[in-house]
């Protein structure tokens, strides 16, 4: 999974593979969660729940793709990589399923102006709106409080 998904990156755009697109969104999540340089318990715990709801992943398999995502994560260049493969390879309206899943991340342990910053910058190589981005902000607040 980590070879193949390492492979799309340098390659023409491609339906992502369902076990890809987890890690692509996943890295995404540690990411965000890692831009603060605290990276707790607590979002892992949040990020193998939205794994678990999103995917429909048994909360062992949601926590093997976070770790995977881990380490593609320590590795990689820059956050460009990992939206480009979820923005070529997912409709809009999935593409807001995805900022409203970093949301909830995001505000596992209050959002701080690091967050916030990469959260702008993903949402724009996403391609999703500002206001298409604060309504899955509200849902992810409502969900998660």
């Amino acid at each position: 999974m980590f070879a193949n998904l390492l492979r799309h990156l340098a390659s023409p755009p491609r339906a992502l593979a369902a076990d890809e697109g987890q890690v692509a969104l996943a890295a995404l999540m540690v990411r965000l969660s890692r831009s603060d340089d605290n990276y707790s318990e607590t979002e892992r715990r949040r990020i193998d729940a939205v794994l678990s709801q999103q995917y429909g992943l048994a909360p062992d398999a949601a926590a093997r793709v976070r770790s995977v995502a881990e380490d593609l994560e320590a590795t990689a260049q820059d956050t460009v990589q990992f939206t480009r493969l979820v923005k070529e390879a997912v409709p809009y309206e999935e593409r807001v399923g995805v900022v409203e899943a970093l949301w909830r991340v995001a505000v596992a342990d209050s959002v701080n102006a690091d967050e916030h910053s990469l959260m702008r910058l993903v949402t724009g190589l996403l391609g999703v709106s500002d206001v298409d981005s604060g309504l899955a902000r509200q849902r992810a607040l409502r969900r998660e409080s």
